[in-house]
């Protein structure tokens, strides 16, 4: 059976995307440009948000010591022994990569876009970091280059947003994800599943109210406890305030989730994975292929699909 997204898998993948937009692989690299963001650097807060260490997303070779074309040479010789053609996208990943002076935010994109394997950006940030003067000049750069932005939203629940101390609301991610659409860049939303107090409906909730925007990607994250965060402390003192899924159960509520996700949204990933020695809970053992191939067996063996549950109009 085909899909409204073109092929037989069960939901809309990224990875079918990218080889529909490219006609070729493309890997995305990850560069540390050094940024902070306003929840760290006294704008709106300290300590940053309560779940967050940036070092379990940080590849090793990323520091912002080293230039952005030094991070992208050694990522690519990791990359290029075994797949020779490749192209790439670069990632700024770590903090809040829109959060600056927007010239200077420029100059450092630039940098990257000058490597000759580099085929676009895709820039990490927050829902309250991005200026439209940002955005009217990267939407001059796509005729050249692929541009896409990544928002960390997190939840679609206000109160949840206050208690992890994210410093800003779900109403600014509405409105961002907009202003970005409204500039022909495709957007995409990072989410994590099963933060403090919300329960199997909020989760299910989520993928309502995200289905009503005009997203172009989708990145669930299952909460992680890692050393280093304010949660790690938290969980340290009072592990009972967290309800960390097992494996199986997360399984479930992700398919449970992709059933009323809008078809159109591509999701991109459906966990994290923490460096083994930064993480506390909850360890599953599980590389990223190997859970993707147990969603991908329990949406077939509950013959279900991305929008089965959705519904156009509502």
């Amino acid at each position: 059976m085909n899909y409204s997204w073109g092929n037989n898998k069960r939901y809309n993948d990224y990875s079918s995307y990218i080889k529909k937009t490219f006609g070729e692989r493309v890997q995305k690299l990850s560069v540390n440009a050094g940024f902070t963001c306003p929840n760290r650097d006294g704008t709106k807060g300290v300590g940053g948000c309560a779940f967050c260490n940036n070092s379990t997303f940080n590849p090793s070779y990323c520091g912002p010591e080293k230039t952005i074309s030094q991070q992208l040479e050694q990522g690519i010789s990791f990359f290029q022994p075994k797949y020779k053609t490749m192209q790439y996208l670069a990632y700024f990943q770590a903090y809040s990569n829109t959060y600056g002076d927007t010239q200077e935010l420029l100059k450092l994109y630039k940098e990257a876009l000058d490597h000759p394997l580099v085929k676009g950006l895709v820039l990490g940030t927050r829902p309250d970091c991005i200026s439209d003067d940002l955005l009217e000049h990267l939407a001059t750069w796509q005729k050249d280059y692929y541009i896409a932005i990544e928002l960390g939203a997190e939840s679609t629940l206000e109160k949840t947003l206050i208690d992890i101390n994210r410093g800003h609301t779900y109403d600014e991610t509405v409105q961002t994800t907009q202003r970005i659409v409204s500039y022909d860049i495709p957007v995409g939303l990072h989410l994590i599943m099963g933060l403090p107090g919300e329960t199997r409906d909020d989760i299910l909730l989520h993928a309502s109210e995200v289905s009503k925007l005009p997203v172009n990607f989708l990145k669930l994250h299952q909460l992680q406890i890692v050393k280093g965060s304010l949660f790690a402390k938290k969980f340290r003192n009072n592990p009972e305030s967290f309800q960390l899924f097992s494996a199986e159960e997360y399984i479930e509520i992700v398919v449970d989730f992709i059933e009323r996700l809008n078809p159109n949204v591509i999701l991109e990933r459906f966990i994290s994975q923490a460096p083994h020695d930064l993480l506390i809970a909850p360890r599953w053992g599980l590389k990223n292929f190997e859970f993707v191939s147990k969603v991908e067996k329990r949406l077939k063996e509950r013959d279900t699909w991305q929008g089965k549950l959705f519904e156009f109009g509502n």
